[in-house]
C-alpha cells in the first residue's frame, strides 16, 4: 500500500496576493517560483502554494498548522517584525499552551488563522 509523504496546501492570498507574498517571505518562507496567481512558497522542510484568490467566507474559517523546531525562537524573530501595523487584518497572539501544546497563533491578511507549535 502507498503512503503518504507530504501535504503541499493552497492557501488563499486574499484581496492583495503581492502583499500576501511578501508577508508569507517576511515570516521566512522562500519564494521558490511565481506565475499565473501562484507562488510556491518554503520555509525549510514546510511547503505551500499561495494562490490569488479573495473568498472571504473561506478564509475567515481556514486554519494551517505550521511546526517550527524553536517556538520561542521564531516568536522572538516575528514579533521583532511588529507585523499587524505594517499588514492590515494581521493579529499574533504571544506563545500559550493549550490541551494539545504551546502555540503561537497568527491571522494572515487574508483572515487565516495560522497555529505555529513546536514540532516533536
Amino acid at each position: 500500500m502507498s503512503r503518504g509523504i507530504a501535504l503541499y496546501p493552497f492557501i488563499p492570498s486574499g484581496a492583495d496576493f503581492a502583499l500576501a507574498l511578501r508577508f508569507f517571505q517576511e515570516l521566512g518562507f522562500q519564494k521558490v517560483w511565481e506565475d499565473g496567481g501562484y507562488a510556491d512558497l518554503k520555509f525549510d522542510k514546510a511547503t505551500f502554494l499561495l494562490q490569488q484568490i479573495d473568498v472571504p467566507e473561506w478564509q475567515k474559517n481556514q486554519m494551517i498548522v505550521l511546526e517550527v523546531d524553536d517556538l520561542e525562537a521564531y516568536w522572538v524573530e516575528i514579533s521583532r517584525l511588529d507585523l499587524p501595523s505594517r499588514y492590515p487584518g494581521v493579529r499574533l497572539k504571544e506563545p500559550t499552551g493549550y490541551p494539545w501544546g504551546r502555540e503561537v497563533h497568527l491571522i494572515d491578511p487574508a483572515g487565516i488563522c495560522w497555529h505555529v507549535r513546536q514540532a516533536g
